[in-house]
């Protein structure tokens, strides 16, 4: 039990540290690209920080253990709006860009949606899987499109020095943040099961918040910088790869032919309400278009409310 609580302790200082390097050069790349901070938190933060969920997902299908690998993408969605937007939000109050509002938030909705129509027969096809995949290429095709199509011009000015140390930075803080991550899931995962804890609510809760910790890290250190359309497009790109990419690729992979009916009644029911939650909060119906504490401590309590029924019912 010394050997998982230490793996613990280390990763976590390690993904606190490397959390700051991977924002801070993923702030300076979005500077020299002309790109907007969503896009690139989207894109690239948000690639990034999903990479531990797919390292998961692929794992566990590879390891007949479907169940784990879907509990910890749609509780890694639930937790990144939920827990980590909330969390973010109750400390720095987020702006929301209109195109996260007209386009961006619309996808994320429409990836969940496709999601839950594949699952209503308890299962997921060879097809299923390359039809997840190609929506999500779909989506970040339509992405890198608009985003060039309204990149402003790079300074002249700028240094191409600037871009190696951005990439630098960007490279080393990910690499950092999904071993920590790793470190911190072996340990959590460890203790879970030496509890007896089945593998879905392993994967809904332990394995989830624990693959979802880069997104923590890297959404509250980039609103703690003033970079809260950077924390944001985190979020949103985080989940629709998740939705897409994490549950797609093991089912082309390794099909999953019987899935639990509790992620089609339960779970997935949670990630669609947190999704169109996050996208009324984000609409300026009475005002300025901003998640503020109010708003993410509605949040927190749907995710606490949530994780207790889960232990509750276990």
């Amino acid at each position: 039990m010394l050997l998982p609580i230490a793996a613990l302790i280390l990763g976590l200082v390690i993904l606190i540290w490397s959390a700051g390097r991977f924002v801070a050069g993923a702030s300076s790349l979005a500077k020299y690209c002309g790109l907007s901070s969503f896009l690139i938190g989207m894109i690239v933060v948000g690639f990034g920080t999903s990479a531990p969920e797919l390292a998961v997902s692929l794992f566990s299908a590879l390891e007949n253990s479907p169940e784990l690998a879907i509990g910890n993408a749609y509780g890694s969605n639930i937790g990144n709006i939920a827990l980590i937007l909330g969390v973010t939000a109750i400390i720095f109050p987020i702006l929301v860009p209109k195109i996260a509002v007209r386009m961006d938030m619309p996808f994320l909705i429409l990836a969940t949606l496709v999601s839950f129509l594949l699952l209503l027969d308890n299962s997921l096809s060879r097809i299923d899987g390359i039809l997840l995949v190609l929506l999500f290429v779909l989506i970040i095709g339509i992405q890198i499109w608009y985003g060039m199509k309204q990149k402003s011009e790079t300074e002249e000015n700028e240094k191409k020095s600037s871009l190696l140390v951005s990439v630098f930075w960007l490279i080393l803080g990910l690499g950092l943040l999904i071993g920590s991550s790793r470190l911190l899931v072996y340990g959590a995962t460890s203790i879970a099961q030496a509890l007896g804890v089945s593998d879905l609510l392993i994967g809904l809760t332990v394995v989830a918040i624990g693959t979802s910790l880069p997104e923590l890290a890297s959404s509250v250190i980039a609103a703690k910088k003033g970079d809260t359309a950077l924390a944001l497009g985190n979020i949103v790109g985080s989940n629709i790869l998740n939705s897409l990419i994490v549950v797609g690729i093991p089912a082309i992979i390794k099909p999953m032919n019987k899935i639990d009916p509790l992620i089609l009644n339960r779970d997935l029911p949670v990630m669609a309400f947190v999704t169109l939650l996050l996208f009324v909060f984000g609409c300026n119906f009475l005002g300025k278009s901003k998640i503020g504490r109010v708003k993410g401590f509605v949040l927190l309590g749907i995710y606490i409310a949530y994780t207790a029924y889960l232990v509750y019912s276990a």
